[in-house]
This record gives structure tokens, C-alpha cells and sequence, in this order.
């Protein structure tokens, strides 16, 4: 089958679940499920002849043979048991649960996986299925799932600016559905002729990440291994353990990430009264620069811990980062310090899934210990001020940030020329400022913006409606999100 109709198929069938009330978040984890027994079964064939470790009585042969409430009740079995198992395969069907009430509809989607030779299908198609079905499932607002879905024309923005090489390690502490790990595996197949070892490093060794949500990390399991990363009977690249609670095991050369939104961490308990209770949590790690419960401010400061002493990290961070003052001074403090935070790009509203977030994207060079701060200079392109996107009318494309890439200059991003002038009437996005600038800002506050709003200075230009609508919605959102952040500490 060609892709064309392997993907008509997947899209149509997931179509008529959702009749039934199955989401893209649920039958995206039942197809995942099945891809994989039937990717198991492939491989324990000739020329393969692999073992997956799937006890006979729960291999894909197991599934096709039962119809009916014998084919229902043997997938909830089947999917308990596997979720007990080790390695990648327990990973997969970790709280595994059946989604689709009706044993004929499972039995066509089980048809339908089985139509396909998914060893056989080439990379690009089935990252092409995957990932599509992983876009939709984000567009879904109601399901949460946006908030682990990174724009894909951002992803593949930082990693052009970062340029990894071969040989190099990439993590990402929060890595959702896997989206850094895949434009890095793309960039680094398309740049460059790899060699046989080249490409094993890059296939098992290249990516580490952490999730902690089962459904996601399965998600993101599921991705990488259909883009070719890992290996179906390997260890799981990404561990299922909160990446906060202690210093990094080992160092790598890149980080990339957009930890999850949200200023703080917290746990779930229940008090005496048999009542459920939130507390926040503050992890104390030596190896921090400040002790804080802003989970924002924690994952600047872990990913710097991540970091060889020449390791670079580009990672998405909140507006509350750049100015909140206590520990956010001190960590800002220490980050100039002791790494070369050399780029910081402004992103405009209206790009991400989660409502009302005002985001940036700081890129950092570790460095060995100096007396001296590190960071000589900022470099700032601000894509907010007069910048208008919606999710639906007017997505963020990857041609819309191509002027950053140019003057953020990848090749040699220390011969950079800036773009805005205090004597012209040019509205250059792209200017720099001193460590001694900064360092005097009251909090150290990395807030910084030059350019002026036109649709205040100009009424007579004023944004289309939608965008404005858009604007207040986002406004709205983000002063709702500050007042629960109040009420769950009161």
C-alpha cells in the first residue's frame, strides 16, 4: 500500500471512533498498542527472527484469532499483563487500558494494522501518520494533550539555530511526545553523511529524556521508535521518573526542551480527614542555585546541571522567568554568570495549545568556572510586539522565524550584526545588550522590550477582530491562571 492510503485509512477509521466518543488521546494509545504487537510479530520472523519478549499467549496471532467478547476480554488481559513486564515493553503498556467498548470496531482496527507491514514502511510515512494523529490529539483543548505539544515550526527553529553534531548527546527533562528528539534526528540525517557508526550512536545512544505522564512517555516511546530511534526489544530511552528530584546522572552535550507550563510543582495527598490536599513541592538539591517551588525556575536550573562544560541548551521558558524576582533574580543572577546566555527570542501569543502563555527562548553555552561572568552580551529578537498568530487562521510556520535564524546566525552566531538603530526610523527586532546593562535592571529582570505597540500608537491601523479577540482571550487566560495560583496558596 502506498501512503496515501495507509494515512486515508488511519484518518477514516479514526473518524468514525470519535462517532463512538473515542477521542484522538484514546485511539491514539489503542493504535499504539497494537502497531507494536504487530511490530513485535514482524520482527520474530524471518529475516529478524527477534525476541521481543511477548509471552505466546498475548502475541498479535493471539489477538486476530478471537472476535466478539472473547477478542474484548482477551485485549483487557492482555494489556494488564504486558503492563507488568520490563524494558520497553512495560514502558509501552504501562497503565494500559481498552478504550474501544465494541469488540467489532476493535477487530477492524486490529484489520487495519494488520493491512500493513510496519517494519517495512519507510520512516518519513509513519512519523507522517504518527505525528499527524499527535497534532490533532493537541488541537483537542479539552484533552490537556497541548500542553505536551511543542509547535513543530519552533522545534525545528531552535534546533537549526543549535546545529547538533554527530556523536553528541541531546536530552530534554520534560520531552512530551518526543518533538525535539525527531527534528534533531531529522536535522542530523539531512546535514550530514553519517557513517555506520555514526548512525548506530544516533539511533541508540544520541537521545535521553524524562516524562512522567504514562500516556505521554508512551506516546513519545511510540514516536521515536517509528522514526526509527531505539530499538523495539532495548532498554527505553526515556525514563519515567520525575527529572526534578535529583542531580543528572550523567552529562550531555545538548539539552532542548519546553518544560511543561505552570509556575509550580505540587503534589496530591490525602490529610486525616480523608480529604484531598495540594501541596507544593520544593526540591532541595545542592546542586541548585536557589531552592524554590516554581517548577519553571527548577528546570532552568537542572538543565544547566545537565550540561558538559561545554554543553549548550536552548529551552522554552514563561515571561515569569525573565522577571520574577527572589529566587528568579538569583537564578537570572547566577545563569549570566556562570553560562553564556547569548540569545533570547520573544515569542508572540497565540502559537501554543495552552491558553494565555507569553513564552521565550533562552540559549545558554555552559562553561568551566571563572571569576568573571560569562555572558558579555544578549542578543534579542523580539517576535511579539506587532506580531499576531492563532492556532487556526494564522499558525506559526517555520518561514515566519527564518529572519531569526539569520541573525542569530548558526554558522557563527559570535559575527552578528544588529538590525535596530536609536537613530533610524528601522524597527529592528534585533538588538543586543550588556551584562553591565542588564546586571543594573532592577531584579536583574531579563524583561526587556524596545519596540513600540502600533495598534496603540495607531488607531487608524488597528489589528483584524479575530486578532484582537485572540489577544483579550490570551489576556484573559493568563490572569485566570495567576488567580488559581493564588487561591491554591491561600
Amino acid at each position: 500500500m502506498n501512503t496515501e492510503s495507509i494515512v486515508s485509512k488511519v484518518w477514516s477509521f479514526c473518524t468514525t471512533l470519535r462517532d463512538d466518543g473515542v477521542g484522538y488521546g484514546d485511539y491514539l494509545e489503542q493504535l499504539t498498542y497494537l502497531i507494536f504487537l504487530k511490530m513485535a510479530d514482524e520482527y520474530s520472523q524471518a529475516p529478524y527472527n527477534r525476541d521481543v519478549g511477548i509471552p505466546e499467549e498475548y502475541t498479535w496471532q493471539s489477538l486476530k484469532s478471537k472476535r466478539g467478547a472473547a477478542l474484548e476480554g482477551h485485549y483487557v488481559l492482555l494489556l494488564r499483563e504486558l503492563g507488568n513486564t520490563s524494558g520497553m515493553l512495560g514502558q509501552i503498556f504501562t497503565k494500559a487500558q481498552n478504550k474501544i467498548q465494541d469488540p467489532a470496531k476493535l477487530s477492524r482496527l486490529i484489520e487495519l494494522v494488520n493491512d500493513t507491514n510496519w517494519v517495512m514502511l519507510g520512516a518519513d510515512t509513519k512519523g507522517t501518520i504518527y505525528e499527524g494523529l499527535l497534532e490533532k490529539n493537541a488541537e483537542d483543548t479539552k484533552s490537556g494533550a497541548g500542553q505536551y505539544f511543542t509547535p513543530r515550526a519552533l522545534i525545528k527553529t531552535i534546533v537549526e539555530c543549535v546545529k547538533p553534531e554527530p556523536n553528541k548527546t541531546i536530552a530534554d527533562p520534560a520531552c512530551g511526545t518526543g518533538g525535539f528528539f525527531l527534528a534533531a534526528y531529522d536535522y542530523l540525517q539531512s546535514n550530514h553523511k553519517l557513517d555506520r557508526t555514526e548512525k548506530s550512536f544516533l539511533k541508540n545512544e544520541t537521545f535521553y529524556g524524562n516524562e512522567i505522564v504514562a500516556g505521554t512517555r508512551r506516546l513519545c516511546l511510540m514516536n521515536m521508535m517509528l522514526h526509527n530511534i531505539g530499538e523495539i526489544d532495548g532498554a527505553s530511552l526515556i525514563s519515567p521518573n520525575d527529572a526534578l528530584i535529583s542531580p543528572p546522572q550523567q552529562s550531555v552535550d545538548i539539552v532542548l526542551a519546553n518544560p511543561p507550563f505552570g509556575k509550580k510543582s505540587s503534589m496530591t495527598f490525602t490529610n486525616e480527614q480523608g480529604e484531598q490536599e495540594t501541596d507544593n513541592l520544593t526540591y532541595n538539591r545542592q546542586d541548585f542555585w536557589a531552592t524554590t517551588s516554581n517548577k519553571q525556575l527548577n528546570f532552568v536550573q537542572h538543565i544547566r546541571s545537565m550540561l558538559k562544560s561545554t554543553g549548550r541548551a536552548a529551552v522554552v521558558v514563561p515571561d515569569n522567568v525573565l522577571f520574577e524576582g527572589g529566587a528568579g533574580e538569583t537564578v537570572r543572577k547566577k545563569l549570566l554568570e556562570n553560562t553564556e546566555l547569548h540569545t533570547i527570542l520573544r515569542l508572540p501569543t497565540g502559537i501554543f495549545y495552552a491558553n494565555g502563555v507569553k513564552a521565550n527562548v533562552l540559549f545558554f553555552d555552559n562553561h568551566e568556572a571563572n571569576p568573571n561572568a560569562w555572558t558579555q552580551e544578549v542578543w534579542y529578537y523580539d517576535y511579539r510586539t506587532n506580531i499576531h498568530h492563532t492556532l487556526k487562521k494564522k499558525p506559526l510556520r517555520f518561514d515566519d522565524l527564518a529572519d531569526f535564524i539569520n541573525c542569530y546566525n548558526p554558522e557563527n552566531r559570535h559575527d552578528r550584526t544588529e538590525t535596530w538603530d536609536e537613530n533610524s526610523n528601522v524597527d529592528g527586532r534585533w538588538r543586543k545588550f550588556s551584562y553591565e546593562q542588564i546586571i543594573t535592571r532592577d531584579k536583574t529582570s531579563l524583561d526587556i522590550f524596545w519596540l513600540k505597540d502600533k495598534s496603540l500608537a495607531d488607531l487608524d491601523n488597528l489589528p483584524e477582530p479575530d486578532d484582537l479577540a485572540a489577544d483579550i482571550v490570551e489576556n484573559l487566560e493568563a490572569g485566570l491562571e495567576c488567580f488559581r495560583e493564588i487561591v491554591a496558596n491561600l
